[in-house]
C-alpha cells in the first residue's frame, strides 16, 4: 500500500509506525540523515518520516527547507512527515512551513500516524484532481496564453477560470499594454457564448459625438449624416461578448446608456424609440482609477457598481519580469510564422537588458522591440545592435556597483573592474556571435587570454551562437 522510510533512533517510534501498516505496505528505517539518502537512491519511498533533530543540523545555517533540499533532489514528490517532543513543537511548525507535509508529537501513537498519513495522501488526490481539472478547462489554443512563472499572474487565469463560465460583468484593471485585450478574448472563448460574436470597442479611438452611435445604433435621420439605420456593437455582438476597452474615456451621455444595457438588459438607438433587447456579455478594461473618477464627478458611481462586479488586476510587466522569456518566445514564434526568417532565441546581453528595463509600455512594447529588432536582424538570434540604444542604458546604470563603505579602496576597485569586464564580454561576444577569435582581436588580446577570462566569469561562447 505505501512505501514508509523512517529515520530515527527511536526503536519504539519504528515499532508503532510498523504496526500500522503490517501487511501490504514497505516500512524500511535507518538511523541518520546519510543513510536515509542512501537508501532513496535504492529504493522509490512515498513518505519519510524524520525526528526532527535529523534535520537540526542544518537548521542553524540554511533553515529547515535546506536541510530537507537533499531528500527532494532525488524525489522531488516525496512527503516529508516530521517527528517532534511536545517542547519543541515550534521547530516542528517551522519545519511544515518550509515544505514538509505535515508533523507528528512524541510518544507517536498509531492512529495519529495513520490520521497524517491519509490526510497527506487526500490532499494529494485533490491536488491532481484540481491540477487535471484546471487543465482540461482551458482550450490547447489557450495553453500559451495562461503559462506563466508569475504568483500573481496565476491569480489572475484563476479568476478568469471561475468567472469565465458565468454570465457577470467582468472590469479588467491595469495599465496600458498589460494584455487586458488578450484576456477578455480569453473570457470569451471559455464561457458558454464562445460561439457566437466577441466584438472590441475601443472606446477612447471613437470620438464623443459618434460613440453612442457606435455603440448603440442610430436611426434614419437621427443626426445629420444619418442617411440610413445603423445597427451597433450592442446588436451586432448580440449572445456573445462585448469588449469595451478604456471605459473610463466615454461620455457621460453614453454612461447612462450603458448603465440602462447594464441594469435593465435593454437599450435604445439614438433617435429611436423602441425598446430593444442586449443579449450580451460585458467585459470592460480600463487604465484609470473609476473610483476616484466617481468621487471627482467625471464618472458615475451607479455605473461603476455595475462595472465593477468582478474585478481582475492586471500586474505591469515590471512586475512579472520571469514571465518575459516565454512572452519573447511567443512573439518570435508568431513573427517566423509570419515571415521568411528563422529567428530561434535573443542574445544573452538583451534578455538580461529587458530584465532591468522598467516596461513602461508592458507586453505591448517588448512586441513593437521585438518586431523593430526582427526585421534588421540578419542572423538567427536577435543581438543587442538590433535593439534601440536606450534600452541598455537602465542595464549600464544597475551595472554600477553600490558602493559599500566598509570594504576597502582596493575592494571596491577590484569589483569595480570585474564588473566592468564582464559587461564588455558578454556584449563582446554577443557581437561576434559567440567566435573567439573575431572577439579577441576586436579585445586587442590572445584567444588563450580570451579563453581565460571567459573561463574567470563563467561566460560560456555557446550562450551568443
Amino acid at each position: 500500500m505505501w512505501s514508509i522510510l523512517v529515520v530515527s533512533e527511536n526503536n519504539e517510534v519504528v515499532r508503532v509506525i510498523r504496526s500500522c501498516y503490517s501487511s501490504g505496505s514497505y516500512i524500511s528505517d535507518v538511523t541518520n540523515q546519510r543513510e536515509a539518502l542512501e537508501e532513496l537512491k535504492k529504493r522509490r519511498y512515498d513518505f519519510l518520516l524524520i525526528d526532527l533533530e535529523k534535520l537540526e543540523k542544518s537548521v542553524e545555517e540554511n533553515g529547515y527547507k535546506a536541510s530537507m533540499q537533499p531528500f527532494w533532489r532525488i524525489y522531488p514528490t516525496l512527503e516529508i512527515v516530521v517527528i517532534s517532543p511536545q517542547e519543541n513543537i515550534r521547530e516542528a511548525v517551522d519545519a511544515v512551513k518550509a515544505g514538509a507535509s505535515d508533523y507528528l508529537i512524541y510518544p507517536v501513537k498509531g492512529d495519529e500516524v495513520k490520521h497524517v498519513i491519509n490526510s497527506i495522501h487526500e490532499s494529494i488526490i485533490v491536488r491532481s484532481e484540481l491540477d487535471y481539472l484546471r487543465g482540461q478547462f482551458w482550450g490547447k489554443d489557450s495553453q500559451e496564453i495562461i503559462s506563466t512563472k508569475n504568483p500573481r499572474m496565476e491569480t489572475v487565469f484563476d479568476k478568469i477560470r471561475s468567472v469565465a463560465p458565468t454570465i457577470s460583468t467582468v472590469l479588467l484593471l491595469g495599465e496600458t499594454g498589460t494584455g487586458k485585450g488578450v484576456l477578455a478574448n480569453l473570457i470569451h472563448r471559455h464561457s458558454n457564448r464562445s460561439d457566437a460574436q466577441f466584438i472590441s470597442v475601443h472606446c477612447g479611438a471613437i470620438p464623443d459625438t459618434l460613440l453612442e452611435s457606435e455603440l448603440f445604433g442610430h436611426e434614419k435621420g437621427a443626426f445629420t449624416g444619418a442617411v440610413r439605420r445603423k445597427f451597433g456593437k450592442f446588436e451586432i455582438a448580440s449572445e456573445g461578448t462585448i469588449f469595451l476597452d478604456e471605459i473610463g474615456t466615454i461620455t457621460p451621455a453614453a454612461q447612462v446608456k450603458l448603465l440602462q444595457v447594464l441594469q435593465d438588459g435593454t437599450f435604445q438607438r439614438v433617435g429611436g424609440e423602441i425598446t430593444i433587447k442586449a443579449d450580451v456579455r460585458v467585459v470592460a478594461a480600463t487604465n484609470m482609477d473609476l473610483k476616484k473618477m466617481c468621487d471627482d464627478g467625471q464618472f458615475r458611481k451607479d455605473l461603476y457598481y455595475r462595472l465593477n462586479v468582478f474585478p481582475i488586476e492586471i500586474p505591469p510587466l515590471k512586475e512579472r519580469i520571469e514571465d518575459i522569456p516565454h512572452l519573447v518566445n511567443i512573439f518570435l514564434k508568431k513573427m517566423n510564422r509570419i515571415n521568411m526568417k528563422n529567428i530561434k532565441d535573443i542574445s544573452p546581453q538583451v534578455m538580461d537588458a529587458f530584465r532591468n528595463y522598467s516596461w513602461p509600455g508592458n507586453i505591448r512594447e517588448l512586441e513593437n522591440l521585438l518586431e523593430r529588432a526582427y526585421i534588421l536582424e540578419n542572423s538567427s538570434v536577435l543581438r543587442p545592435e538590433s535593439f534601440p540604444s536606450e534600452l541598455f542604458e537602465s542595464q549600464l546604470h544597475k551595472s554600477a556597483l553600490p558602493i559599500s563603505y566598509t570594504n576597502t579602496l582596493s575592494e571596491v576597485r577590484r569589483r569595480g573592474i570585474e564588473n566592468i569586464e564582464i559587461n564588455y564580454l558578454k556584449g563582446l561576444m554577443a557581437k561576434n556571435r559567440g567566435r573567439i577569435k573575431e572577439s579577441a582581436i576586436d579585445a586587442g588580446i590572445t584567444t588563450r587570454q580570451l579563453h581565460k577570462l571567459l573561463s574567470k566569469y563563467d561566460i560560456r561562447k555557446e550562450e551568443f551562437k
